[in-house]
């Protein structure tokens, strides 16, 4: 006997059924890439609750995802230094194209559809230049891609649209890689994070960056709020006798905040995600090498701290903030941390939340 999922898919490719919806996926609040007890990756949905709404394999360590904003499609991209991102239908599971970047570039494991679900970005590495660029894709002539852009600085990681619709914010993190030296960062002495908003159309509108006795304090996840306000989670690359603040937040026009949350060295200068509440009342990050997770308030004044092994997924849940950990669990953060679900997997380092 087919199944609803199957048959809907079937209907779909016919062309008979009404255009797709999230809704034809399960309705699924997040996104989020795993490995699996086999040892192959796999691209979940999962509900609100934290419950495994489908499962799609994945040709390697998925690391982000982007969610369409109207159809049941997503992006799923490989750890950086990344080379596959995927186009894929969460309704019948499969692949709707793969994306490749031009020789002597590679993906930096971000990406973020326009407003309209029109056009796909994607942060990315000329690693012969050193260049950042974000490339553009058309989403709807079948993912060719149009060209890239420069992204104000090296190593962009990730980056949002901003709610005007036609900027986007992009964490540079400074740091330059090759992919012939694997995952080694070549450039720490002379390094220079910063935080770059560029119109949709390639113009650098504004850039931030730390002060220069922080300029290893690399900029390299960001969360926007409904206002404009960004939260940046940063990775400290000196000596961990001197890390600095790693949460910092933004508005255009005005300086660069950074916020001492006193766990800094606790989690080894590295904070894995960074998002804000649905009331942007509060900001959650994590620091998944010292288990940690800290949620602030929006003038970044600690609130509370949870502790749970390997924590780094971050989301806006129903009340407060939803959590994924490498060890298979899906936790709210309202108050002390609380178990939704756990599976069996270990959740890489994001969750992407859909709508």
């Amino acid at each position: 006997m087919p199944t609803r999922r199957g048959f809907l898919a079937g209907l779909l490719a016919s062309g008979l059924a009404p255009r797709a919806s999230w809704a034809d996926a399960g309705s699924p609040a997040y996104l989020a890439a795993a490995k699996l007890p086999s040892g192959a990756f796999a691209l979940f949905g999962l509900s609100a609750a934290g419950g495994r709404l489908f499962e799609i394999p994945l040709p390697g360590r998925g690391h982000a995802a982007a969610a369409h904003p109207g159809r049941p499609l997503a992006v799923a991209f490989a750890r950086r230094p990344g080379h596959f991102a995927l186009v894929i239908d969460c309704v019948s599971g499969e692949v709707v194209r793969r994306l490749d970047t031009p020789e002597g570039s590679h993906f930096y494991g971000h990406g973020v559809f326009s407003a309209d679900g029109g056009m796909l970005f994607t942060t990315e590495n000329e690693f012969e230049t050193g260049r950042g660029v974000i490339g553009m894709w058309d989403a709807t002539g079948g993912y060719a891609r149009l060209g890239a852009m420069p992204s104000g600085g090296v190593g962009p990681h990730e980056l949002r649209l901003m709610p005007d619709g036609e900027t986007l914010v992009i964490a540079n993190g400074g740091i330059e890689t090759h992919p012939e030296a694997g995952r080694l960062k070549l450039n720490i002495p002379t390094m220079r994070p910063n935080l770059s908003y560029v119109s949709v159309d390639g113009a650098v509108v504004e850039q931030v960056e730390p002060p220069e006795a922080w300029h290893r304090n690399s900029m390299r996840h960001i969360a926007v709020r409904g206002d404009g306000v960004i939260a940046v989670a940063c990775q400290w690359q000196g000596p961990m006798a001197k890390v600095p603040p790693l949460l910092a937040t933004h508005r255009m026009g005005e300086a660069l905040d950074f916020h001492d949350l006193g766990m800094e060295k606790d989690v080894q200068g590295y904070l894995g995600s960074v998002a804000f509440s649905g009331s942007g009342e509060e900001i959650a990050v994590t620091g998944p090498r010292g288990g940690v997770a800290v949620v602030a308030d929006a003038d970044g004044r600690m609130l509370r701290r949870l502790e749970e092994r390997d924590i780094c997924g971050v989301a806006p849940g129903a009340e407060g903030f939803v959590f994924t950990t490498g060890e298979g669990r899906v936790l709210t953060g309202h108050g002390a941390a609380g178990a939704l679900a756990r599976h069996g997997c270990a959740w890489d380092n994001h969750l992407v939340p859909i709508g």
